[in-house]
């Protein structure tokens, strides 16, 4: 009986996924995943940021109980920040103040994403972005925790976080396909999020942790499939 249920929770997971994914004719190993991923330069600043962080760390020294303390409190923290960041921004809806128009780079970015998942440059943060973006986490570093070490700290777990969360993103929208129950279970989050509907699954390096304690981790089979989830704004539409 526990294997009739298990075989048929099997067959509707494989339904669910043809449903949002559609077929798929080729698939990439890891390291092919890993080639194509290192030719955009987004991880490349990130990872170079994170050399030049882990020497300066190391020179540094001054380790204290915080240096241990950061990390876990930031890994914590990450899940509900992707969160917040991919409702409060990259689902921005374009709004006018007068004669301008208030639609930030990484908005627009996101909505060409939704349009089309499998451009691999949109996958990324623009690069644009992260000349500002990264300066701007070194100075909050250098200049809003106590001690220098601390702060070095909270750089190289940010750069480490933004690393493993291009990798992650970038490996769900190619070609390489799930082997593990872990991965699977984000790579099918992400994916309702894109090819189901887009008002809900927004974490991407885990599987829906912010989303369940926020609300927005519904049973897929509840959810009806958005109009817009490839346009995002295109016109008003109801969240279920």
């Amino acid at each position: 009986m526990t294997e009739d249920v298990d075989a048929r929770a099997r067959a509707r997971v494989r339904a669910d996924e043809a449903a949002i994914t559609g077929s798929r004719r080729r698939s990439t190993s890891l390291a092919g995943a890993a080639r194509a991923f290192w030719r955009h330069p987004s991880p490349w600043m990130l990872a170079a940021l994170m050399a030049a962080t882990l020497t300066a760390r190391l020179l540094t020294g001054d380790w204290r109980t915080s240096d241990a303390l950061t990390p876990v409190a930031m890994l914590a923290v990450f899940p509900f920040f992707e969160w917040a960041v991919h409702v409060c921004v990259l689902h921005w809806r374009p709004r006018r103040v007068g004669r301008v128009t208030i639609d930030p780079l990484l908005s627009r970015k996101h909505r060409a994403h939704h349009a089309d998942p499998r451009d691999a440059p949109l996958v990324f943060i623009p690069w644009q972005v992260q000349l500002w973006l990264l300066p701007a986490t070194t100075a909050i570093a250098l200049l809003a925790f106590p001690r220098l070490g601390q702060g070095l700290t909270f750089l190289l777990t940010a750069a480490a976080l933004g690393l493993g969360y291009e990798w992650t993103h970038y490996l769900i929208h190619s070609d390489y396909r799930p082997r593990t129950k872990l991965y699977r279970a984000v790579w099918r989050n992400h994916r309702l999020h894109h090819y189901k509907n887009e008002h809900y699954w927004f974490t991407v390096t885990t599987s829906g942790t912010a989303d369940r304690v926020l609300g927005t981790h519904p049973d897929p089979q509840t959810v009806r499939l958005s109009p817009t989830v490839r346009d995002l704004h295109s016109r008003e539409t109801t969240a279920s």
